[in-house]
């Protein structure tokens, strides 16, 4: 039922960093290749905002500030990215956005905005139909919001990027079973939340 809610209301998250980057894209910007790395901001900055907008508050100027600050940092450390390593360029970067995302939870209590990443979801549907996505966003919004930082992080990189246990335990910088653990308390509060919280007719 999760995964269901999940694609309907967010179509785009699981597709945003599936394709492979071009191997001599990367070698460029490990080169600190200035137009590479040009290309490769364009090419993540949705993902990027993405992440930092679920996990703190998307009218946060931070938002913009953490995000900068993510491609800054990439920058910096792309020669160290190891292209024949396990993790994929998109893991790798989200890992940077993610731990700058914590930081800053850490640092203050932020109110979490609903967890809409602007893609359309009203394409063929009705008014009724989209407004009862726009309310079931709202409340996997408001259950998100409740969850602990560690575990909110494990949601949204598993539900709403579509990265693999192993994935959301690199990023995580945790063991395996500590991010399956995580995520599964997360599945567990949201399930709760949304089903005394959301009641369709």
């Amino acid at each position: 039922m999760m995964a269901s809610a999940m694609s309907a209301v967010f179509p785009q998250a699981r597709s945003e960093a599936s394709a492979p980057l071009d191997a001599a894209l990367v070698a460029r910007c490990r080169a600190q290749d200035a137009a590479a790395y040009r290309a490769f901001v364009v090419r993540y900055e949705r993902m990027v905002f993405a992440l930092l907008s679920r996990m703190l508050d998307r009218d946060d100027p931070d938002v913009e500030d953490l995000a900068q600050e993510t491609f800054v940092r990439a920058f910096h450390a792309f020669p160290g990215f190891d292209p024949a390593g396990a993790a994929k360029v998109s893991t790798w970067l989200l890992t940077i956005a993610t731990r700058l995302a914590l930081d800053a939870r850490k640092r203050r209590r932020v109110a979490v905005v609903e967890l809409d990443d602007g893609g359309d979801v009203t394409t063929g549907s009705t008014p009724e139909i989209s407004l009862e996505r726009r309310e079931l966003g709202r409340a996997i919004g408001d259950a998100a919001a409740r969850l602990p930082d560690e575990q909110r992080a494990a949601f949204v990189l598993a539900e709403l990027h579509g990265l693999a246990i192993a994935e959301v335990a690199e990023v995580l910088s945790v063991p395996e079973g500590t991010a399956k653990t995580r995520l599964f308390r997360a599945r567990e509060k949201m399930r709760a939340s949304l089903a005394s919280e959301w009641r369709q007719p």
